[in-house]
């Protein structure tokens, strides 16, 4: 069913009160430059029994941002290069929008295109011009009293954990809680990873292929216990992430393999999203703005007869483990260029040479359910499908002990990964 969007009105929420001089232009750290030139969407829903009043709703969210702003500067400037954000004072774009629908037809069945629409950008495939907006934010509206706010962030200023800090110290503001607030960390990232002259973007040429399906995929509390105890041994004992990230490589691997015309496993490559904001010699707080993470890639993987689920899970464990406090020193020093290769060389291999790198990160223990604006908590939180094969995304389910992967693959292989067997013992539900 075909549902349309209408624009109700548009306007920019300005901070209170305008950086001063000296903060006018902020410094990207080099993480921040070498963060991808997409923007990190975030979708909050909330029901109609807890949030009636939409003129009411609509002002205190504008209040507050207004009010946050004068502490988080950058997120209202706009991006002048890959090294700097000018702190204008231009504010943020705010969407307002209806739909003649029912809240709940997009919740029994989140259809990608469906949750796409209330953002007021494509935020893996902006306009050249929306580039230059460091956060827009849309308030949707359902005809039956619910909401949705869709706010997306340039992944150049900010990260998942970021995003995460500022809805949160957004929603104690309009709450009128400002006492519980600590302040953001802004400048902490350029002066432990001080910016230098590069640029680098390992999904340029891999965003937007027609062939790309995503798919929901939801893993309960007691399915996730099973595969944990299926996949650990006496040595090894998974989290619920590595676990469930086994599983998905393996059911992936299999249905390359089902599709392929020799019958045969590709060799691949698995990495994760590392957050690196307590792997570091001096720990960095959770209020520590940017691009504080990153992506640890696996060696080549190569399969002989049998894919082995605990093998795969020690793999993705290692894998991880490999970000600790001494690559984090790699890339504050002159090893950094080391670093950095090995990223461009997995990148090389996955673009020009095929091999298969099957990419995940993990939002779950980021709080998004308890984003209480001043009219109770979200009834769900979802991001969007990455439009690029491969690629896993997690999100915690509302009781905060599942996982919900949105999961991109090429169309041939989603067919045969959807089937798959060992998978479907440990899903609670997928969405089509």
């Amino acid at each position: 069913m075909e549902v349309k969007v209408e624009i109700v009105s548009k306007e920019r929420v300005k901070a209170s009160s305008p950086p001063p001089n000296k903060l006018k232009h902020f410094k990207l750290s080099l993480l921040d430059q070498l963060a991808p030139p997409f923007y990190v969407p975030v979708l909050l829903f909330y029901s109609a029994s807890d949030a009636t009043d939409i003129t009411t709703i609509s002002h205190n969210l504008k209040a507050s941002l207004s009010q946050l702003l004068t502490l988080y500067y950058p997120f209202c400037g706009t991006l002048r290069d890959n090294s700097t954000v000018e702190c204008n004072h231009e504010g943020v774009l705010f969407t307002h929008s209806t739909l003649p629908i029912h809240l709940s037809t997009i919740l029994k069945n989140p259809h990608l295109h469906r949750i796409n629409q209330l953002f007021p950008l494509d935020p893996y495939n902006p306009a050249r011009d929306t580039l230059l907006e460091t956060m827009v934010v849309q308030l949707n509206q359902f005809s039956c009293g619910g909401v949705a706010l869709a706010v997306c962030f340039s992944h150049k200023i900010a990260d998942a954990s970021s995003a995460a800090s500022f809805l949160t110290a957004w929603a104690a503001t309009s709450r009128k809680e400002e006492n519980i607030l600590i302040a953001p960390q802004m400048e902490e990232g350029a002066l432990v990873f001080p910016p230098r002259k590069i640029e680098m973007d390992i999904t340029r040429g891999m965003v937007g292929h027609k062939d790309i399906v995503t798919k929901r995929f939801m893993f309960n509390r007691t399915n996730i216990s099973r595969l944990k105890q299926k996949v650990g041994s006496l040595e090894f004992f998974p989290t619920s992430v590595e676990a469930v990230t086994a599983l998905i490589w393996k059911s992936s691997l299999e249905a390359a393999k089902a599709s392929s015309e020799e019958g045969k496993f590709p060799a691949s490559m698995v990495s994760h999203a590392v957050n690196i904001r307590s792997r570091m010699a001096s720990t960095l707080g959770k209020h520590s703005m940017g691009n504080l993470w990153q992506q640890a890639v696996s060696p080549l993987v190569e399969v002989e007869g049998e894919v082995g689920l605990r093998d795969l899970g020690e793999r993705v464990r290692e894998t991880i483990r490999k970000v600790d406090g001494n690559y984090v020193s790699k890339l504050q020093g002159d090893e950094f260029y080391e670093v950095i290769e090995g990223l461009k060389e997995a990148r090389r291999m996955a673009s020009e040479k095929g091999v298969p790198c099957y990419s995940f990160s993990s939002w779950v223990r980021f709080g998004l359910y308890e984003t209480d604006f001043g009219w109770g908590k979200p009834s769900y939180v979802s991001r969007i499908g990455v439009p690029i094969k491969n690629v896993v995304s997690f999100m915690p389910t509302k009781g905060g002990d599942g996982i919900e992967a949105w999961i991109s693959l090429t169309k041939p292989h989603m067919l045969h990964f959807e089937q798959n067997q060992e998978l479907l013992q440990f899903v609670s539900f997928d969405s089509k």
